[in-house]
């Protein structure tokens, strides 16, 4: 079976897990209320048996956390070779990809604090939720008490202590990012060589910590019906709600950003008619959202994007490979979403300074996702675990996490497609 045919297969299979488990809780529930001993039944078994199960998926993911975000995120610096040989090309592209997540990431903060998805849940069920995937439902609420208010001196504590290794192992990530970047940017600056040696070392690293990703995948047909059917018979239909609301909302920011921010550029950067150059695109999205993978959609991309709008091959070789792997502006959007929403599940109030900052890490982490399906799940993992989210709220997102990502993938080859297009005719006038 082709990776692409395996890859459908499995995205079915998870979402037809997800249908089995919610349909399971819901009768389970239903049935509850007429014979109680049913649902003390139910709960007992989810307590013991699946979302034990479930757990053993996530901490597969929690295994690959530092090693992926250090060796992808160093190796997305590397991989643009010495910055300063590559001329205007590389510094256009680069401004376009840091532009591109970080107005996706703003969208996504502003309507999940408008929206506020997770913040529909009463106080019990919010409970509910902490003692069902955390265990101590006070826990979280007394860290964010006790939590020092962001200013520069905690800044600099938080990205920069005293002892890495310390902090590693105590799975603070921030530190991590820098001296991913720190590393990766004087990887750059090494002989050519030596780069593509350190260059080889780091992408295997990446590669065999994707490789546990996709063991990890293999138990989400079975994991996500198992977490699902945990939390309806544990907490109750309400959060079904809440989840579909997500859902909604996230769909929607994505529109927003793909359609509404891009076409802006368009008309600001070109003079092409964004209705005419988004029909151009259509099977770039579509192959995007049916394969869920940017490094899948990247030949259709090239095609496309040559014969159909005209982009020369140089630009168009340079600036979609690079941003396959760089330029994540769904996965950064998504990634800000996740977040506020589990807090808002747990009720844990994120300020203003723990948004800007998420709105930073998620630039700089979407980097480090794998062009792969479920690639960025590790990644969400570890931001929770940077604003003392408890890492276990992604059991609550498993579920819808393969229909979402389809969607973010297709934001994000869109705006691979896009920024070419832009620099490409940047570069046509001034010759």
């Amino acid at each position: 079976m082709s990776s692409e045919k395996a890859s459908h297969h499995l995205a079915s299979r998870i979402l037809w897990g997800l249908v089995i488990g919610i349909i399971l809780g819901i009768v389970t529930v239903v049935a509850g209320n007429s014979n109680p001993r049913i649902l003390s039944f139910a709960q007992g078994a989810a307590e013991h048996v699946f979302n034990p199960f479930g757990q053993v998926f996530l901490r597969l993911l929690f295994f690959v956390v530092i090693p992926l975000v250090f060796a992808s995120l160093a190796l997305g610096i590397v991989q643009l070779g010495n910055i300063s040989k590559l001329g205007s090309l590389a510094g256009r592209t680069a401004g376009f990809f840091f532009m591109n997540m970080a107005i996706g990431v703003f969208l996504a903060l502003i309507m999940m604090n408008v929206l506020n998805p997770g913040g529909s849940l009463d106080e019990l069920t919010q409970e509910k939720l902490r003692n069902e995937f955390v265990g101590d439902a006070q826990n979280v609420e007394e860290v964010h008490k006790n939590q020092e208010r962001i200013n520069f001196k905690t800044l600099v504590e938080m990205f920069m202590p005293r002892n890495l290794v310390q902090s590693v192992v105590q799975f603070q990530i921030l530190p991590l990012i820098l001296f991913a970047i720190l590393l990766g940017a004087a990887g750059t600056q090494m002989a050519e060589d030596r780069r593509k040696r350190f260059e080889e070392f780091l992408s295997i690293i990446a590669e065999l910590m994707t490789k546990i990703v996709h063991f990890a995948l293999l138990l989400a047909p079975y994991a996500v019906p198992a977490l699902i059917f945990s939390a309806i018979v544990n907490v109750g239909l309400d959060f079904l709600v809440s989840l579909t609301y997500f859902v909604v909302a996230s769909l929607l920011i994505m529109l927003i950003h793909l359609f509404g921010t891009m076409s802006v550029w368009l008309k600001v950067f070109t003079k092409r008619s964004p209705i005419a150059f988004f029909r151009s695109i259509r099977a770039v999205l579509i192959t995007a959202f049916s394969t869920s993978s940017s490094n899948a959609t990247l030949p259709t991309s090239l095609q496309v994007t040559r014969e159909g709008l005209g982009v020369s091959n140089s630009t168009s070789g340079f600036v979609l490979p690079l941003g396959a792997t760089m330029n994540m502006s769904g996965t950064a959007l998504y990634e800000g979403c996740v977040v506020l929403f589990i807090a808002q599940v747990y009720g844990v109030d994120l300020s203003l300074a723990n948004q800007l900052t998420l709105l930073l890490l998620t630039v700089f982490s979407a980097i480090a996702v794998a062009g792969i399906p479920g690639g960025s799940l590790p990644i969400i993992a570890g931001l929770l675990i940077s604003f003392n989210i408890p890492a276990e709220g992604l059991a609550l997102i498993i579920g819808v996490d393969r229909l979402l990502d389809m969607a973010r993938t297709t934001v994000n080859v869109g705006a691979d497609v896009v920024t070419a297009t832009i620099i490409d005719d940047h570069l046509k006038q001034k010759s």
